[in-house]
């Protein structure tokens, strides 16, 4: 049940979840029927309730299955290119973001607001986002290029208020010009050094 014919039942799930980060881009929650999703992906109604409880719960789904994880690949790519390296390239990268998936964000956080069926599985969405930063945090600073003193939570919450941040305000609302965001993420990714890599400029404030 919940099979289209001569089609695996992941392939169906994975059919689904592409038709549904689509839409929601497209319509947004509150727009988008079940009916829709299941159309786009050429499958019955009762075949998406096969695989997914509800509406918001495909929503996180497509979220953690088709949301970007620029950072993760960055990583992946050169395991050897420090870690704070990756994080000034997603910064600098963030105002610029266009992805229409991006979208998906904005949705499931303004759904979460009211929906239970979007606020519960998005918290764990959430939580994991927070748990892979921490673990590059805690790793950097085992490489000594972060301070050991700050809390990898505090820094994960602060790079997905971030990240969440670009989505919300896109360059179209409000611009900042590439030297100058640069200029800050640089200063902002100097103050995770420790103290003692930093140099006097930092811990100063950059005055003499």
């Amino acid at each position: 049940m919940g099979r289209i014919a001569g089609v695996t039942a992941a392939e169906t799930r994975e059919r689904l979840l592409r038709a549904a980060a689509d839409v929601f881009a497209e319509r947004g929650y509150d727009g988008t029927r079940v009916a829709d999703i299941a159309a786009a992906a050429g499958v019955s109604n009762g075949a998406l309730y096969a695989h997914f409880g509800s509406k918001g719960e495909l929503l996180v789904a497509a979220l953690r299955t088709h949301g970007r994880r620029l950072l993760a690949e960055l990583v992946a790519a050169d395991p050897e290119r420090p870690i704070t390296d990756s994080l000034l390239i997603i910064g600098r990268w963030l105002p610029k973001r266009r992805d229409a998936r991006g979208h998906l964000v904005v949705e499931a956080l303004v759904a979460a607001r009211r929906d239970a069926d979007v606020a519960r599985p998005m918290h764990d969405y959430m939580g994991e986002r927070a748990a892979v930063l921490e673990d590059l945090v805690r790793a950097a600073q085992a490489g000594g290029e972060m301070d050991g003193a700050l809390s990898p939570n505090a820094i994960a919450h602060f790079c997905l208020l971030l990240a969440m941040g670009s989505v919300l305000v896109p360059p179209e609302m409000h611009g900042v010009g590439d030297e100058e965001w640069a200029a800050l993420l640089a200063r902002v990714v100097a103050a995770f050094a420790p103290a003692e890599a930093a140099g006097p400029e930092a811990e100063t404030g950059g005055t003499r």
